[in-house]
């Protein structure tokens, strides 16, 4: 199983929570961004998300 983490500024804290925890589980997520609290779009990561899910990645 994958699991993809995607959020915008608001998210960024805690996604990065989120994904340590993930992580001390033993599942290594895959950050498809944000990568800092630089104000951005979330439909922007949102859709690299969803278009990595269609395709079964």
């Amino acid at each position: 199983m994958q699991i993809l983490l995607a959020c915008d500024h608001g998210g960024y804290e805690l996604k990065e929570e989120l994904k340590a925890f993930l992580k001390s589980l033993g599942v290594e997520p895959i950050d498809m961004g944000t990568f800092n609290e630089d104000s951005v779009d979330y439909p922007d990561f949102g859709i690299l998300a969803a278009e990595r899910v269609s395709r079964g990645e």
